[in-house]
């Protein structure tokens, strides 16, 4: 048996980044840039006003209360034609140009209207730059304001719209094939017929590839036909960035999945040191050596070894620099029980965040391979190292899949 590391690392090694393509920002969100943005043009572009309030020279309002004359109003998205004299004060709304000959805002909770607003008595002495933002305050023409490896998120989709960057580099989705094997799976809600199961590991993983970010491309149930299989194998490896199978990996196994890759990929069947998933499959197929994952065929099985080795590596392909799943000590509300076997348990836990500001973690009662009801309702991957497991109370480290 190898250990996590060593799978991980040969996964990773053979995951390399997709070429970057240029997009409309708008279509940028959820990537992972694959270049710098400079600001073309300096944000803010005008000195404005930071408060609803009153533009006036600082040395008009040196000592207060002082009243003054109010000249003009303007609101943002326009400017005043006047300049701001001496005892003259213009009514400004936050985001208004600073009218010329004014160096200073005054907040309206500073002040009082006076004659219908034609004057205004001002109640706080105002220094020079006060409640005003400057030209550039945030972001100056040609700097640097994004670097690769940002993902675009809400704010960074805000910034990029504040320096008018219409097009950015990014790394682009990676399509990813999930299929199923056997003639033994229905998926289309028909009754069983002896010997027949529902399939749920493609739509399982399906679903966990969106979540990591890819692009799932659903090839569907393929029979056990070693030339179909073979057929579908290869147009995948011309369209799509990466491919994901289940079932067939065990050391013992004879089946099409694994007479198929063995000859048309360069792979390698592992015997991994955890537990599920002990058995995984990894290569590279086609002239473009597009990754092949291939997971064991039991449900929870299959899970975990995707966590663990094809969504770390699925990330890698789309530039993200976190490819894993956050990791933090939790407390063991109750027992988590193992034997010693020279494997890392992945214990299937519900992970909360408690009053006491830490973790606590309660294993979900089936932890079979195959019992993939009770995992359902886990939010995380307890690690437990080779031994007799966590006592209750005590500290295990947590994978967490999703923490509400």
């Amino acid at each position: 048996m190898i250990t996590v590391g060593e799978a991980r690392s040969y996964v990773l090694a053979h995951c390399p980044v997709l070429p970057a393509v240029e997009v409309p920002a708008a279509a940028a969100a959820g990537r992972v840039l694959a270049a710098e943005v400079v600001a073309a043009e300096d944000v803010p572009p005008f000195a404005n006003t930071a408060v609803d309030g009153y533009a006036v020279r600082a040395a008009d309002v040196a000592a207060v209360p002082v009243e003054l004359d109010v000249v003009d109003e303007v609101a943002a998205g326009r400017a005043s034609d006047l300049t701001v004299a001496a005892g003259q004060a213009i009514r400004v709304m936050t985001g208004a140009p600073m009218p010329a000959g004014a160096d200073a805002a005054v907040m309206v909770e500073d002040t009082e209207r006076l004659d219908g607003g034609r004057r205004v008595r001002i109640t706080r002495v105002a220094s020079p730059g006060q409640a005003v933002r400057g030209v550039a305050d945030d972001v100056a023409a040609g700097q640097v304001v994004l670097t690769p490896g940002t993902v675009v998120n809400g704010p960074v989709a805000g910034l990029l719209a504040s320096v008018n960057a219409r097009t950015v580099r990014v790394v682009p989705p990676a399509r990813v094939a999930v299929l199923s094997t056997g003639d033994e799976l229905v998926d289309d809600g028909r009754p069983l017929a002896p010997g027949q199961i529902r399939e749920s590991n493609r739509t399982m993983l399906v679903q966990c590839v969106a979540d990591a970010g890819a692009t799932p491309v659903d090839l569907g149930i393929v029979p056990d036909d070693e030339d179909r299989l073979a057929e579908v194998l290869a147009e995948a490896a011309e369209q799509c960035d990466a491919i994901v199978t289940s079932g067939g990996v065990s050391m013992g196994d004879y089946d099409v999945v694994k007479a198929v890759l063995s000859r048309l990929a360069e792979m390698r069947w592992m015997q991994i040191a955890i537990k599920p998933a002990k058995p995984f499959a990894f290569g590279v197929i086609g002239p473009r050596r597009v990754p092949v994952f291939g997971l064991p065929g039991n449900p929870v099985s299959s899970l975990v070894s995707f966590e663990l080795f094809a969504r770390p590596g699925l990330r890698r392909m789309m530039g993200f620099t976190a490819i894993d799943r956050p990791t933090a000590p939790a407390v063991a509300d109750s027992a988590i029980r193992r034997r010693p076997d020279g494997k890392t348990h992945y214990a299937r836990v519900v992970v909360r965040l408690d009053d006491d500001g830490r973790l606590h973690a309660v294993p979900v009662a089936a932890q079979g391979s195959h019992q993939l009801a009770a995992t359902a309702q886990a939010n995380g991957l307890a690690v437990v190292p080779d031994g007799d497991g966590v006592p209750a109370g005590g500290e295990v480290v947590v994978v967490v899949l999703s923490l509400a």
